[in-house]
């Protein structure tokens, strides 16, 4: 594989299990040094950076739970403080849990809004604040869902919309210094999360595959190699973009 992104420095949050661990990898491959974050899986994120290192890689695990308030400013110390400057952000972590809206409550809408939405601003805030004055890359990992909306997911469906307009604000703002911010948003893809929740096999994955032009459902090297892309420099003239890797279905 050409080292595109030999020297760089990236952190990817939740990326200790599914596609930010596989992205963490994919980054590492290409010649990234890594900061692997994780917020409850510590053998999850060493598993990861074994991985890495084991193929003559360059990797750290970053523990913080990003829905905390404090945690963003830790991740990010920890990160410089191991690896130098950041040159690439990897917005990955988040959360998703479905309810009706009679079944919405404050409790549900706060979990899913403190991290996929106010975790990924403060580490941003915080990340931008330390990133190489040559500029660089953000990569948010938004979803397939804030365009196609399916039933009975308002909330989660609400936060990943927000992800992909704070990307769009974001890349104005950021672009003068170089640093530019682009998403990627998922279909389903065959992850820890989504098998044992029960949706790699069963009516959900049946009726995603009904309605996806390519008629499958994804795999996490295929996000990564998004991911990969727009750290890169061949996506050197490409910011505020939305790529949807969801296999036709929009």
């Amino acid at each position: 594989m050409t080292k595109r992104l030999a020297g760089k420095v990236a952190l990817v949050t939740g990326a200790s299990k599914g596609i930010g661990a596989e992205i963490a990898v994919r980054l590492a491959a290409e010649g990234a040094a890594v900061a692997v974050n994780y917020s409850s899986s510590k053998e999850g994120a060493d598993k990861v950076v074994a991985a890495i290192t084991g193929k003559g890689g360059k990797a750290v695990a970053v523990h913080g739970n990003l829905s905390q308030a404090g945690q963003a400013q830790k991740v990010v110390a920890d990160t410089v403080k191991a690896l130098g400057a950041i040159d690439i952000l990897v917005n990955n972590a988040g959360l998703y849990e479905f309810a009706p809206l009679d079944g919405i409550t404050a409790e549900h809408f706060h979990k899913h809004f403190d991290l996929n939405v106010l975790g990924l601003l403060l580490v941003s805030q915080e990340a931008a604040r330390h990133f190489n004055p040559a500029g660089g890359s953000i990569i948010n990992i938004s979803s397939g869902v804030s365009t196609i909306a399916p039933p009975n997911t308002a909330v989660y469906t609400a936060t990943k919309a927000a992800v992909d307009a704070i990307s769009s604000v974001l890349a104005k703002e950021l672009a003068p210094r170089k640093i530019r911010v682009n998403t990627v948003n998922p279909g389903m893809i065959a992850t820890e999360g989504v098998i044992s929740a029960g949706f790699a096999e069963g009516d959900m994955r049946k009726w995603i595959e009904s309605v996806t032009p390519l008629a499958r459902i994804g795999k996490v090297e295929e996000i990564a190699a998004a991911v990969a892309f727009f750290a890169s420099d061949d996506a050197s003239y490409v910011t505020g973009e939305t790529l949807h890797v969801t296999g036709g279905l929009h």
